[in-house]
């Protein structure tokens, strides 16, 4: 019988652990670029969970906007979602979608008032025909109260907040996320009051 050399038989149990490692790797490999399916409670349609592509929302520069003490003052912030996505409004029709939803960190003696959510669209899609969903898609608002007190020294002050929202296409949600928004108010002292003066008597004569 002839001996088998042990140089060739390390090298071919080598080439065996190899191969095993390569099939294992891959099958790894597959199993992690699969999306992970969450199972939506009640009626609605299972969601996929993409990570690492969740479409983005932007907002618009918001220009310097003047506010005086002692009263509430305005701020639209200007929000625009991605072609072909949309996103739960701020009432969505269901307790198991994520609202849209900014909140709102404001300096010392700046109230934040109401913020105003525009009405959603009500449409349907694909992953569910026969139910509704109250979305935003395209461009929408956000109103925004901001009242300085009468302690607020004038000048300038930096607005800070976080817009909180999932966006979906036709047959996927996505993870929610978070989107930093930022403005500028200008706080004016209130206009002086005005005294009217009394009236003259008629009586009275220089």
């Amino acid at each position: 019988m002839r001996e088998m050399n042990p140089h060739r038989h390390e090298v071919r149990l080598l080439c065996f652990v190899a191969t095993i490692l390569l099939i294992g790797g891959t099958a790894r490999s597959e199993s992690e670029q699969k999306p992970s399916v969450i199972e939506a409670p009640g009626n609605l349609s299972p969601v996929a969970g993409v990570q690492g592509k969740a479409p983005s929302l932007t907002v618009s520069p918001v220009p310097l906007t003047t506010a005086q003490r002692a009263k509430a003052t305005m701020v639209n912030l200007n929000f625009r979602v991605p072609p072909g996505y949309h996103i739960n409004s701020n009432t969505p029709k269901s307790e198991f979608l994520i609202p849209t939803a900014l909140k709102m960190d404001l300096p010392t003696d700046i109230i934040l008032g109401k913020i105003e959510y525009p009405a959603g669209e009500d449409t349907s899609f694909p992953f569910s025909p026969d139910e509704k969903l109250s979305v935003y898609s395209g461009d929408f608002t956000i109103a925004v109260a901001v009242h300085p007190l009468h302690a607020v020294v004038p000048g300038k002050y930096v607005m800070h907040g976080v817009l909180r929202y999932q966006a979906c296409d036709n047959a996927a949600c996505y993870p929610p996320k978070s989107l930093p928004v930022s403005f500028e108010v200008n706080v004016v002292k209130e206009p002086p009051a005005h005294h009217a003066n009394p009236a003259q008597s008629p009586h009275i004569h220089n």
